[in-house]
């Protein structure tokens, strides 16, 4: 059978996303169409296939954002591979909301010039890490090297050049540098090692473990460069445009967040099967439960957005030259998160 490019499998499989994991909701014009009309509005949402983005795919999967959503809106989801991909979908009309990384988050926010969008959640923490080949035991080895993150700009490409410059490697956005840095999707990393064209890569589970069991590893554990081990690899941002028309709907979203999120702390076997089966939806191939147990206890799942995180991430892109310092006021709404946790007796959030 000829397999299928992995971005023409996810056009594919994002079709069968819509038709089963949505628990039969169909496709529809956007939102701001839907807002004039009597007829239900349509909430187009952005995750990605992978294991930092879990309460995303459990909350499909197991139909959760479709059960809080209601029949009053209309579920239409879309997968991708990193987050400039899913901010360029969110500006061109094509997304209302989307699970994504701090750093594409920052980015729609300045472009935006604080417009586009609101941070209403956060998703995870933790679950990345830098895997090199097995002879490579200290930093100063990765001179002359080629490691891979998911996209340039990402938040793995701004941590690994960041961790670089700290220890005085230098890295260009070309591609130059004394440690090569090579942006390509996360499916074909795993190739690409295997085969010796990169020597290592900066990537989020589950493919910090695929990495690993094909013979790397861990060189950098993300988690040991940040206060308490815990910095957001993964938060819910909605329009603003959408947020303004259609508030009740993105506190339903957020409703869905937080019990997606119970699902995955509380039932972490059921989460993992629900992760593996929808990947398999999207890939075609279902991801092994035996990886995800091996990449779970290096993440955890918290509605915190764990600001502070982020506006270190932007120091950071702003060091390595990826970003200009940007004024995050306003970036952050967790008024309908905070009244979700509040009326479940649950702590709330600080407000940044």
């Amino acid at each position: 059978m000829r397999r299928l490019p992995f971005r023409r499998l996810l056009s594919v499989a994002t079709l069968a996303v819509v038709g089963v994991a949505t628990l039969g909701t169909t496709a529809a014009c956007g939102g701001d169409a839907d807002a004039g009309s009597s007829g239900p509005v349509t909430l187009r949402l952005g995750y990605f296939p992978n294991i930092t983005h879990a309460p995303a795919v459990v909350g499909v999967e197991k139909g959760i954002f479709a059960e809080k959503l209601g029949t009053g809106v209309k579920l239409q989801t879309t997968t991708f591979n990193a987050g400039p991909a899913a901010i360029e979908a969110l500006f061109s009309g094509a997304l209302d909301a989307t699970y994504i990384g701090p750093n594409p988050t920052v980015n729609a926010f300045s472009k935006s010039k604080g417009e586009a969008v609101r941070v209403v959640s956060g998703a995870a923490s933790g679950g990345v890490a830098l895997v090199v080949k097995p002879e490579i035991t200290s930093v100063e080895q990765l001179r002359g090297k080629k490691i891979a993150t998911p996209q340039l700009g990402n938040t793995q490409d701004v941590a690994l050049r960041y961790w670089l410059n700290e220890k005085g490697l230098r890295t260009t956005k070309e591609g130059g540098g004394d440690v090569q840095v090579v942006p390509q999707e996360n499916a074909q990393t795993v190739e690409t090692f295997s085969s010796g064209a990169i020597d290592g890569a900066w990537v989020p589970e589950p493919f910090v473990s695929r990495l690993v069991n094909a013979g790397g590893k861990v060189l950098v554990d993300e988690r040991d460069l940040w206060p308490d081990k815990k910095f957001v690899i993964t938060n819910l941002i909605v329009s603003t445009k959408f947020l303004k028309a259609h508030p009740d709907v993105v506190k339903k979203l957020v409703e869905g967040q937080v019990a997606a999120n119970e699902f995955v702390n509380t039932k972490p076997d059921k989460a993992q099967q629900a992760i593996s089966d929808h990947i398999g939806k999207i890939t075609g191939k279902p991801l092994d439960v035996k990886l995800i147990k091996q990449a779970w206890p290096t993440l955890e799942f918290t509605n915190d957005p764990i600001a502070a995180s982020l506006k270190t991430g932007l120091d950071h892109a702003v060091t390595v030259g990826l970003t200009q310092p940007v004024d995050l006021n306003g970036l952050y709404d967790l008024s309908y998160l905070n009244e979700v946790l509040k009326a479940q007796g649950k702590s709330e959030v600080t407000q940044p």
